[in-house]
């Protein structure tokens, strides 16, 4: 059989049966394992198909991006409503007493606002926007961690920043992402950011997600980290719970923000 005919039926059988398993393919159409697996690897090589151990699957399709990738002044029109009433839901986890880390972006900033006068605890936080809106708090103890700010979520990073924040350990990280998603994890569309947030989750005992509901089910190029490393995620009220099963499904309490 001709390469290109054989390829032909490859990728006729991967749209029919949805998977190819390269050995029993082989023995029915009577050619060698090695020739299936060059050809698959052939096929993959041109984007066709996705290869696996042992044959082959169709390609995933791509993933909507986040638009919470937009500047800060075009984050702040985005899910409006939503953000104060996770915000109000993330105030309320916080006990007496707790060290914060509350990160950068335009759900943390409703966050702060929605702090009670009266709370006592310590926020650390790399973002001076946080800090400005915690001045009038007079029972918050605030860190602020510096280092070169990242103008795009207004927060600082780089090595001086990885450095406090390893000496750091928080009760609660509230974690602002571009992007959540089952498979693809948590992610955001700059490189170093991700590492920042990583480290800060690493460094915290429970890492809780503000997932407005834009961020839902989109891929951002950089995965901060897997759903696994993730304790708990704040939405708002309305949100299909077929786009919330899953993370439940995983252990991950979700929060239903009213």
């Amino acid at each position: 059989m001709l390469t290109r005919r054989r390829k032909e039926l490859l990728l006729s059988r991967l749209k029919q049966d949805g998977q190819i398993v390269a050995k029993s393919l082989s023995e029915e159409l009577g050619l060698s394992e090695d020739t299936i697996r060059r050809d698959l690897r052939e096929l993959a090589g041109e984007g066709l198909l996705q290869r696996v151990h042992g044959g082959a699957l169709p390609l995933a399709p791509a993933l909507p991006a986040s638009p919470a990738m937009g500047s800060f002044a075009e984050r702040q029109r985005i899910s409006s409503d939503a953000k104060p009433a996770i915000a109000r839901a993330a105030a309320a986890m916080i006990q007496a007493g707790q060290v914060v880390f509350i990160d950068g972006g335009t759900t943390s900033v409703q966050l702060a606002r929605h702090l009670p006068a009266d709370l006592q605890c310590t926020v650390v936080t790399h973002s001076p926007s946080i800090a400005v809106e915690l001045i009038d708090h007079p029972l918050i103890d605030v860190i602020m961690i510096g280092g070169r700010l990242f103008k795009h979520s207004i927060v600082a990073m780089g090595p001086a920043a990885l450095d406090a924040i390893a000496q750091i350990r928080t009760d609660i990280y509230f974690m602002g992402v571009c992007s959540l998603h089952p498979l693809q994890g948590i992610s955001t569309g700059d490189y170093d950011e991700a590492g920042i947030k990583r480290a800060i989750a690493a460094a915290a005992k429970r890492t809780v997600v503000l997932a407005s509901p834009e961020k839902l089910d989109t891929a951002s190029p950089f995965q901060i980290a897997t759903m696994q490393s993730v304790g708990a995620i704040i939405v708002n009220a309305g949100v299909p719970e077929a786009l919330l099963a899953p993370y439940r499904d995983m252990g991950i309490e979700v929060v239903t923000a009213g």
